[in-house]
């Protein structure tokens, strides 16, 4: 299912509806989230994923009609043991953070149990296309023995967490919100160095042409890989080569990673 960056996941933990028009958005919660779960002492975040639903007047939203999902390792413990105490941490801390007009949704599903991870893949994908029903989400999350949950009227959070779980499932949708030490990356640094910093698994650019472990990637101040094949990928530029004949690399602009 995974690359490196994301091997031992065994919790997946999708969210959604979190914000109003004043308040942190669902990215930031989703960081929040995997913060209080660390403290505590359930375990550590592989990463977190954004993930594009559907715009469409039909479905109520506050900016983008975004989701997250979160890929969890366990504290060294059982998930279906862990499970329970992730549902109750994160339920609290929706309950907790989330404003009135909210309507937050909480997904929880092992991946290693899912007896059906294709019909949640597919969900998440329709769920990029068309407007989908809190009553299709709950029947595939009881078939699927996926945990879910929320509050509020319009049920489009829980609509939304269940297909974040899905497109993570998936290995090729949205971009990496968080990996551990992404966030502190700026200027430049080798290919090499890169790797050694943060969990990704490739750096490439168009044509699948990669940097030498030697030669420089600009990272600018928005550094966000993502999910390709099960795997965190880097996007680059197409190298630029200079009068001293070295390759030098930089990442590809925000429109083009927004795209996954």
């Amino acid at each position: 299912m995974s690359g490196p960056a994301l091997a031992a996941v065994d919790l997946l933990i999708g969210i959604d509806d979190t914000d109003d028009a004043t308040s942190p958005g669902t990215g930031r919660r989703c960081r929040q989230l995997a913060d209080e779960l660390a403290a505590a002492g359930l375990g550590r975040p592989a990463g977190a994923t954004r993930h594009q639903l559907l715009v469409d007047p039909r479905i109520p939203y506050t900016s983008h009609n975004s989701s997250a999902c979160i890929g969890w390792r366990s504290a060294g413990a059982d998930p279906v043991a862990v499970l329970p105490e992730v549902v109750g941490h994160a339920g609290a801390f929706l309950e907790r953070v989330c404003p009135p007009a909210a309507d937050p949704g909480l997904a929880v599903a092992i991946p290693q149990r899912l007896p059906g991870w294709s019909a949640l893949v597919d969900f998440g994908l329709r769920a990029k296309r068309h407007v989908l029903s809190i009553d299709e989400a709950t029947a595939l999350a009881t078939a699927t023995g996926v945990h879910l949950s929320g509050h509020g009227g319009t049920h489009g959070g829980r609509i939304g967490a269940l297909a974040a779980v899905g497109l993570h499932l998936s290995g090729d949708d949205g971009l990496f919100l968080f990996l551990p030490g992404i966030r502190d990356l700026e200027g430049r640094l080798t290919a090499e160095e890169l790797r050694r910093r943060v969990p990704i698994d490739r750096a490439f650019g168009p044509g699948a042409q990669e940097p030498a472990p030697d030669e420089v990637i600009d990272l600018g101040d928005w550094v966000r890989p993502v999910l390709l094949a099960g795997e965190a990928v880097l996007l680059l530029d197409p190298p630029t080569t200079g009068a001293d004949g070295v390759r030098r690399w930089r990442t590809a602009p925000r429109a083009v990673v927004k795209q996954y």
